[in-house]
């Protein structure tokens, strides 16, 4: 089976190689995308990362495809019905980083209730002064998760660890979890109004697009502090934006934003057609600022990037790909009816 594997760095290159002999087998660097996809139209099986654009067009470019494993376990970068229409499966990572990404939830939260950036900048110029520096204790504040998923429930007992009252949030809320770890399930508006903390571990996809923005907002405890390592299209970054500019939220810790690609590869919007429209250029701008405002700290998209949950990542992805050519294929995400 030929195999192209998109987005990697130069240590994944070697491990991919344990496909071969029985694979051919071609590492890229660059994401899979219009301009890239010429790259894979042989490919029988491609892998990427979330940064990868798998939407129809870049599909109907790829017309041998019978699977995409996917390096993540979201899976909202793939047009799931357009591979449902074609055939092609699709299998993901389900368990690989929920330690690593709740603990990079409160690492945000850390650098933003005791504002470690500034501190750390300031320091760095030789400035010992502690003006302006002063934070707030986690202990005895209420943290309030909205998805209790693998890693939401880990973000819940680092919570507790810390000495938070808990509330949560979910479609499908999972009471011996609750029994176990502590938490009360709530509504969200419950949750909104008195939660000093937030911090959100849901799927991306239609129905959690925008899940806060201005309404929640507004109904949210003011100076609280919001965490994102989900999906950037979660938040509406435009309204998470009108709220740390007014004081209406004390700070967000982001690890995603709504336009990644762009915000790493600006050239991009001069190449795209049709051209970008007004809702994705305004996220666009918003993310730049909120990369730029005091009270708010963005990491590239890294909470899950610890060397043991990469390992996890790898392995698993190459036994999918293994286990797909045997014709005893694993991890398959659900497709949408043809």
């Amino acid at each position: 089976m030929r195999v192209a594997v998109f987005e990697t760095e130069q240590w994944e290159h070697a491990a991919c190689m344990r496909l071969a002999p029985a694979h051919e087998v071609v590492c890229r660097r660059d994401r899979l995308a219009s301009d890239t996809a010429g790259l894979a139209e042989d490919a029988e099986a491609v892998s990427v990362f979330v940064h990868s654009d798998l939407s129809a067009a870049v599909l109907d470019r790829l017309p041998r495809l019978r699977l995409i494993a996917t390096r993540s376990t979201g899976y909202d970068h793939i047009d799931l019905y357009r591979c449902a229409q074609r055939g092609i499966a699709v299998a993901n990572v389900p368990d690989y980083g929920d330690r690593a990404v709740a603990e990079h939830a409160f690492a945000l939260l850390l650098a933003v209730g005791r504002q470690v950036v500034a501190a750390a900048e300031r320091t760095r110029r030789g400035d010992f002064s502690q003006d302006g520096l002063r934070g707030f204790e986690l202990a005895g504040r209420t943290l309030g998760v909205i998805g209790t998923g693998r890693i939401g429930q880990r973000a819940i007992s680092i919570g507790r660890g810390f000495g938070m009252r808990v509330l949560a949030h979910d479609a499908r809320p999972d009471q011996a979890a609750a029994i176990e770890h502590g938490f009360r399930y709530v509504a969200l508006d419950e949750l909104l109004a008195e939660a000093d903390v937030i911090t959100l571990h849901v799927p991306g996809g239609p129905g959690t697009r925008h899940l806060i923005s201005d309404a929640e907002i507004a109904r949210m405890k003011p100076g609280a502090v919001l965490v994102n390592t989900a999906r950037g299209s979660v938040v509406d970054v435009a309204a998470l934006l009108r709220a740390v500019q007014s004081g209406r939220l004390g700070g967000a810790g982001l690890d995603v934003l709504p336009e990644e690609p762009l915000l790493r590869d600006e050239a991009q919007v001069f190449r795209m057609e049709p051209a970008l429209d007004a809702t994705r250029l305004q996220a666009l701008l918003a993310g730049h600022s909120l990369l730029r405002h005091p009270n708010v700290v963005v990491t590239p998209h890294i909470a899950y990037a610890t060397g043991e949950a990469l390992g996890r990542i790898l392995d698993t992805t190459l036994a999918n790909i293994e286990a797909f050519a045997r014709g005893e294929p694993r991890n398959l995400v659900a497709l949408p009816s043809r």
